[in-house]
């Protein structure tokens, strides 16, 4: 299970690797990769035989980094 700021150390921004985007640690699948590929149906054992240099944890942390994201955003109703 995946402690609360784990995310932190397996989600990473580097401008050198596709253009900045959040990708996994040691790797070049983004946050935005993963997440698509969960949203269109991929379950986790999928995602992980199918991209073997990931780990449970690490899709964990594509959710979490997620999901500090969203919390941050400010939403503003229109007039």
């Amino acid at each position: 299970m995946l402690m609360a700021e784990e995310w932190r150390r397996r989600i990473v921004i580097d401008p050198g690797v596709l253009a900045g985007k959040p990708i996994v640690k040691g790797t070049r699948l983004s946050v935005e990769f993963i997440l698509e590929l969960l949203a269109n149906g991929w379950t986790v054992e999928t995602i992980l035989e199918n991209y073997p240099q990931l780990k449970r944890e690490d899709i964990a942390a594509v959710l979490k980094y997620a999901a500090e994201i969203l919390k941050e955003e400010k939403v503003y109703p229109l007039p």
